[in-house]
């Protein structure tokens, strides 16, 4: 397979087929890390769009990113950034509740994890993560990337990427911990035996 970088030097000098390409391979895993952090697919198609925009950009002034897929992720985690710091973001009520954190002992977040029924309540659990966390937790989980290379997309010292992610694990193992604690509240309410009815009739 050719390389990014091999691509990037074929799109600087024009090469059509190169920027299918890279595109190809890249607007799908960098859409669903945008649309994890944003939580909308509208807004991060936008990112993922502005982020190629700047790509070209900087191929045009000819400098070639080093490593293309971490300055892609960092790009577009710089755009998200900006977003969280706009204007427009903060007239949406996307206030966050912190959740109180309560730790489990007898599970691993992992365990906690397999519980969850849906996907869909998984992701919905990292809002209560703060936005670096996010970034942190689903560039390494959702990305599958080494905490070296979230530490350079993101700009941060390892030590720190490594101690929000521990942080963040925790948060999550608390929030997770409690639904899974009212799941099971429920259904034992719903399991448990309706009384019989009785008969007066002979």
């Amino acid at each position: 397979m050719i390389s990014d970088e091999r691509l990037l030097e074929q799109m600087a000098e024009g090469d059509q087929a190169a920027f299918e390409a890279f595109v190809h391979r890249y607007h799908v895993p960098i859409h669903q890390y945008t649309e994890r952090l944003l939580k909308d697919s509208k807004k991060a198609e936008d990112v993922v769009q502005e982020t190629f925009i700047r790509l070209l950009k900087q191929l045009k002034s000819k400098q070639i990113p080093t490593y293309p897929k971490a300055w892609l992720y960092r790009v577009a985690s710089n755009i998200c950034k900006d977003y969280w710091r706009s204007a427009q973001y903060r007239s949406e009520d996307t206030a966050k509740e912190e959740m109180p954190v309560t730790v489990d002992q007898q599970a691993s977040v992992i365990e906690i994890y397999e519980r969850q029924e849906t996907r869909k309540e998984m992701l919905a659990s990292l809002k209560n993560l703060s936005e670096s966390q996010q970034q942190i937790v689903t560039l390494r989980f959702y990305q599958d990337m080494k905490l070296k290379e979230i530490a350079d997309i993101l700009d941060l010292p390892l030590g720190t990427v490594k101690s929000n992610l521990f942080h963040a694990l925790k948060k999550l193992k608390g929030v997770l911990s409690k639904e899974v604690e009212k799941e099971a509240a429920n259904n034992e309410g719903t399991t448990q035996s309706r009384p019989r009815a009785v008969s007066t009739r002979r």
